[in-house]
């Protein structure tokens, strides 16, 4: 296991990234692009972090840690237009904003 992997963020944000997938493949036809923004996103909160922790220097963690917490602001604006057009259940929604605020609230606190 690389260093990255044993972090409670990628953990979580790796959570999160599963059950964007869950949400995806449950949406119904006409929402190619919801699902495909949504997807990109939360795979760029994963990428991010893993990128961060393996740069040399603090400021280069940093503004990686910094992109992967904007990422993640915009899947939960994601979630949000879902919601709006019910496309997503309560329960997963509820459970994607817990990911989600766990993510920032250590991305923050990493920067």
């Amino acid at each position: 296991m690389l260093s990255f992997q044993r972090l409670d963020v990628y953990q979580r944000a790796i959570e999160f990234l599963a059950l964007v997938y869950d949400i995806v493949d449950a949406l119904p036809r006409g929402h190619a692009d919801r699902a495909d923004q949504l997807t990109r996103a939360a795979e760029s909160v994963v990428r991010n972090i893993a990128e961060g922790a393996g740069r040399w220097s603090p400021a280069d963690s940093a503004n990686r840690y910094k992109i992967a917490r904007g990422e993640a602001m915009e899947c939960a604006a994601s979630l949000d237009v879902m919601k709006l057009r019910k496309v997503i259940t309560e329960a997963r929604y509820e459970r994607g904003s817990q990911l989600l605020q766990a993510v920032v609230s250590m991305l923050t606190k990493m920067f």
